[in-house]
């Protein structure tokens, strides 16, 4: 048994199209994860360089604590179970199972017990002296996992094994498989374009679009908390129904105005993590709501529609209109304005009826209207605070506080400013303070609503925090973006330092050997890499390597002032950045300009600084990837 671990994980071609991009994820001992996503997206690339199929071009795969990278398929105690199946036609079913491990000079014996306890599970022992051909696609399909599972690999890869097969074998094997993996207990990754066997088999799934990643989640986190509207539409049948919408708050309501001028009204409870920017009636917003979570009815209350199909499936019924009460001729225009309702009960409802849809005030979704990500976000983005000048204080939250110098310098003039507050930038402290009103748990955090006159601030906070507390705190203020009047005047601070520079190697001598060393070059600062990153750099970009010009990040807190005496990059203070709670300068060397975390009395005009190489992650500046 074993975990994986996808760390960055790239797979871009000859001619420059990026297949897979920045794929990382952990993958538990015993989990069943599902690679969903439609033609394309890069789910079956990804599997396929898991199992040693693709030559991976970036980023470290793990199996338990072993780099297999460059590790031969046969080697990685991988099991893959194809689409085709990929039997072998002229022999039995049990010379099937058994090729693998002859290969593997294993003892006959050891190979009929195998064979036989793998047949008995699968319940394919009837079936051992049949050829594929005499065989029905369901059984040619338990052949191909029985000749997997006779191995005992660590980890099985299934690609779209049930495609080929008709829609009632499918719901079987789907059970057989979920079965087998709960029998073995061992990991399972498995490759799909079919959402419902996504949600029926998997544990954890990674939802892909365009080679990336859309969001990785339990199958019920995927339905209820979609990321953007790609996930939220892929997810769930029928799809969840999207309008344009704009939403105007009236007191303890949201009301959301349809393009045709129907209303709905929620409760601002119920979407009061939507940032208020969204909420004066002028911002146009995405609103979703699944179909089996619309309420339908005759009287004149909700979003009006006609009803121009009808389908009858037995316990449900699916119900299609067009919003108005006109059918008209259809053109793709309409398509903004099609509605489609899941319901039990359909009897009285048929083509042509006028009815309302009122959706579940508890069960709606709003997505930006152009990134297409969810505006109620499980820990919000980001807080908007409104800020007051007076000399060298500012006033926020009802609370007079120091104005901090980076703050005075980028406001210029103004007497007014908003601070773009992300949560956790908010940790206890002595500037401000606000009444719990509630607190959700969220994964790993805990989040607070903190009551702001009719709306909120949200902060994450310990486990000392309870409902009805006062809350004081304070902002980490270089983590915090300022506008003025909606323009941004001052960006956050990275976490990182990013620096251009080249790659080179130096052939020593050492002893009787002559050895390969590699350097990240900045300027005249040349920091020793270890032999393996240097490796990994060649082997990405070949001898171009040493041609191209990489970026080179390392950690704020890991970047050193040090002595004359000692390797580093010489600078020049051009400027000093306080903000209060911490203070930076700003170092021009090498032509380029980074700010490192000074000490509050720090005042010289030059700067010599270093860093380690294992702190250094080294990026393409051809091609947007990490590359170690």
């Amino acid at each position: 048994m074993a975990n994986l671990k996808l760390s960055h994980i790239y797979k871009v071609y000859e001619n420059g199209h990026k297949a897979v991009n920045d794929f990382s994820i952990d993958i538990a001992d015993r989990e069943f994860i599902v690679f969903v996503g439609p033609s394309g997206c890069g789910k079956s690339t990804t599997l396929r360089m898991i199992a040693g199929l693709e030559t991976i071009t970036a980023g470290d795969l793990l199996i338990g604590d072993t780099l297999v990278n460059d590790m031969e398929p046969k080697d990685r105690d991988i099991a893959m179970v194809f689409q085709s199946y990929a039997l072998y036609p002229h022999m039995t079913v049990y010379e099937n199972m058994a090729f693998g491990l002859r290969n593997r000079k294993m003892p006959e014996k050891e190979i009929k017990e195998r064979v036989m306890k793998a047949a008995k599970i699968l319940d394919i022992e009837d079936y051992l002296d049949r050829k594929p051909k005499a065989m029905s696609g369901g059984q040619r399909q338990r052949v191909a996992l029985g000749r997997a599972l006779v191995r005992d690999p660590k980890v099985f890869l299934l690609d779209e094994p049930l495609s080929n097969l008709d829609a009632k074998l499918r719901a079987a094997m789907r059970t057989e498989i979920t079965a087998l993996h709960k029998s073995l207990n061992t990991t399972f990754i498995y490759v799909t374009h079919d959402q419902v066997e996504a949600m029926t088999m998997g544990t954890r799934i990674v939802v892909m679009k365009l080679g990336y990643v859309q969001q990785i989640d339990t199958p019920m986190n995927l339905y209820n908390e979609p990321y953007n509207k790609f996930v939220a539409g892929f997810i769930g049948t029928p799809q969840m129904n999207f309008f344009d919408t704009t939403l105007k708050r009236e007191g303890d309501k949201v009301i959301v105005i349809f393009q045709n001028g129907d209303k709905v009204a929620v409760p601002y409870e119920d979407v009061s993590k939507i940032h208020n920017r969204y909420l004066g009636g002028d911002v146009k917003v995405t609103f979703g709501i699944r179909p089996e979570h619309i309420s339908v009815s005759k009287e004149g209350k909700g979003l009006k529609f006609i009803v121009t199909n009808v389908e009858r499936l037995g316990s449900d019924s699916i119900i299609y209109g067009k919003l108005g009460d006109h059918l008209g001729e259809f053109t793709m225009k309409d398509e903004g304005n099609m509605i489609v309702v899941k319901m039990n009960d359909s009897s009285n409802i048929e083509v042509g009826d006028v009815l309302y849809a009122e959706p579940n005030p508890s069960k709606v979704h709003f997505f930006d209207a152009e990134t297409e990500i969810t505006l109620m976000s499980k820990i919000p983005p980001f807080n908007t605070i409104e800020a007051a000048v007076s000399g060298d204080s500012m006033t926020a939250l009802g609370k007079k506080v120091a104005l901090p110098a980076a703050f005075k310098a980028a406001i210029g003039g103004a007497d007014r400013f908003e601070l773009v507050v992300p949560p956790r930038a908010i940790v206890p402290g002595n500037d401000f303070e606000l009444k719990v009103a509630r607190i959700e748990k969220v994964d790993n955090d805990r989040l607070a609503y903190l009551r702001n006159g009719d709306s909120y601030v949200f902060a994450l906070v310990g486990e000392s925090v309870r409902e009805g507390d006062t809350y004081q705190f304070a902002f980490e203020n270089e983590k915090l973006n300022v506008t003025v009047g909606g323009e941004e005047v001052l960006k956050a601070i990275d976490d990182e330092v990013s620096l251009l520079g080249t790659f080179s190697k130096k052939e020593l001598k050492e002893g009787h050997d002559r050895v390969l060393h590699f350097f990240y070059d900045i300027g005249e600062y040349s920091l020793e890499t270890s032999p393996e990153q240097g490796y990994k750099i060649n082997s990405i970009d070949g001898d171009n390597c040493y041609k191209y010009t990489y970026r080179y990040a390392v950690n704020r807190n890991a970047v050193r002032i040090v002595g004359d005496d000692e390797p580093g990059l010489n600078g020049r203070v051009v400027a000093f950045c306080d903000y209060g709670n911490i203070r930076f300068a700003k170092v021009e060397a090498d032509g380029q300009e980074f700010l490192i975390t000074v000490d509050p009395k720090f005042a010289a005009d030059k700067v010599r600084v270093a860093f380690n190489s294992e702190d250094v992650s080294v990026y393409s500046t051809r091609i947007d990837m990490k590359i170690c």
